[in-house]
């Protein structure tokens, strides 16, 4: 029980007896239904929910793409190509028969893990995107722990000297943080740290044989990521921690003694996690997705870059599905947070 939580009153008996005349009960009452088999409903709505989100994003990642202008076959013979050999290789990729039959196979395959065969590579897309995710996924989760690490003490600073000089600076930093397009700082990293001091490499990717040698390579373009998201997380917790020091229970924490700095953390830190929570989870999302463009300035091979070449190359089947992995792996974080949320507030298990 947190800091001023007072036992139930004449007011609260009265609401709660409002609420049984009028068959509704009270969020924080108990719903009728054990722990387990209020979770479990509420995990498979969510599940359903999951379920035709992807199937609905898959429907439309597919028309969309089959629709853009733009032959596979045409661009890979070249604009002097026969008929029947644009025929024949149209039949040898798939792409005489239905759009109806083509997205069934398409679909149906990615349930089973295959996705295709590339049309430019002739390899497997799951292949091919399986070793750009090495790439992708590490620089999205180091870009996230520094976006976190800039992000969590900022913010406390701000909150807990509100008005004063620190906020002040922590507002300013992260205005700027937001306004500057994380495109134009890659370039200012490269410029300064790789051109001109020579500490971190300008672009490529070793690999991962000598873990050391890829994290330097990953670090001037997780930098440029986590800028603008480490600001807008900053400026969130800010604002949730004003919002959670002026509840009652923090002002009966500091009544009780507890110091500000005290009351800060044992009660402000925690119940101004749920908003927080929720911008991580987006920009986790984000991270893993919208990459492309930092990719493309360090010329890393990673999921972002693969689908600029794709579209390029009219390589339909490889943006098809790296495209919709993005999609999957976006719907997914946002499910885990959901789940996150009824783990740690009961109420939400039952709405």
């Amino acid at each position: 029980m947190q800091a001023g939580t007072a036992s139930p009153g004449p007011l609260s008996a009265r609401s709660q007896g409002r609420a049984g005349l009028s068959g509704a009960k009270p969020l924080d009452a108990a719903p009728g239904r054990p722990y387990g088999a209020s979770m479990l409903a509420y995990l498979s709505r969510r599940l359903i929910s999951l379920v035709l989100s992807l199937a609905v994003a898959s429907a439309v990642i597919f028309l969309v793409v089959e629709v853009a202008p733009g032959d596979p076959a045409s661009y890979m013979l070249g604009i002097n190509a026969q008929p029947e050999t644009l025929a024949a290789l149209r039949e040898e990729l798939g792409l005489d028969l239905p759009k109806w039959q083509r997205y069934l196979a398409w679909t149906t395959g990615m349930l089973t893990g295959d996705f295709g065969t590339s049309y430019t590579y002739r390899a497997p897309v799951a292949e091919i995107i399986g070793e750009r995710l090495w790439i992708s996924l590490p620089l999205a989760l180091f870009a996230l722990a520094l976006s976190i690490l800039l992000a969590f003490p900022a913010g406390l600073i701000a909150a807990a000297t509100r008005g004063r000089a620190p906020d002040l600076g922590v507002m300013a930093f992260s205005q700027l943080g937001v306004a500057i397009p994380n495109f134009w700082f890659a370039m200012l990293l490269v410029l300064g740290f790789a051109i001109t001091w020579r500490i971190f490499p300008s672009g490529g990717f070793p690999g991962w044989e000598d873990p050391l040698q890829a994290l330097r390579a990953l670090t001037l373009p997780a930098v440029a990521l986590a800028l603008p998201q480490a600001a807008i997380l900053a400026r969130v917790l800010r604002s949730s921690l004003i919002d959670a020091l002026g509840e009652d229970y923090i002002r009966t924490a500091r009544a009780k003694g507890l110091t500000r700095t005290q009351t800060l953390w044992r009660h402000g830190v925690r119940n101004a996690l749920i908003p927080v929570l929720t911008i991580i989870g987006l920009q986790f999302s984000f991270l893993i997705a919208g990459g492309i463009i930092i990719e493309q300035v360090f010329y890393l091979p990673g999921l972002g870059r693969l689908i600029f070449q794709a579209i390029s190359q009219r390589d339909l089947i490889v943006v098809e599905s790296t495209v919709m992995l993005l999609v999957f792996a976006v719907i997914l974080v946002n499910f885990l947070t959901d789940l996150a949320y009824a783990l740690a507030d009961p109420r939400l298990r039952h709405r």
